[in-house]
């Protein structure tokens, strides 16, 4: 069983940046697809971001390319997500996911387990 645990969510001006870590437990961090998927209020979940196991696959939404930019380091079990240029419409709360099929996807499906989430509330 894979504990996610997120961290690094706080209030934030609109333009700022931050970063948010996801630090795994319980499993084999390296063999895991790893992504971040949010939530704002009143709206359903959405994919924003994931990493294949050795790096070399990332795939992010439409909403947060080129702003948002993922990482991991196996050696830690932690995966980031570093959000720059934030706007008001990236409040939301973020969850980290990992999964087990070994390629990246948009599909909440796809991914096994999930943490409890992060807020990350951005203002004007």
């Amino acid at each position: 069983q894979v504990q996610l645990v997120e961290s690094g969510g706080r209030l934030v001006q609109a333009g700022g940046s931050l970063r948010l870590s996801c630090a795994a437990s319980g499993g084999t961090f390296s063999s895991y697809v790893m992504g971040w998927f949010r939530q704002a209020p009143g709206k359903e979940r959405e994919f924003v971001s994931a990493i294949t196991w050795s790096g070399d696959n990332r795939h992010y939404s439409d909403s947060v390319k080129g702003r948002f930019t993922i990482s991991r380091d196996n050696a830690k079990n932690t995966v980031y997500l570093q959000m720059n240029s934030l706007r008001n419409e990236d409040t939301a709360v973020y969850y980290c996911v990992a999964g087990g099929g070994g390629f990246v996807s948009e599909s909440e499906s796809e991914y096994d387990y999930w943490g409890q989430g992060t807020q990350v509330t951005v203002s004007s």
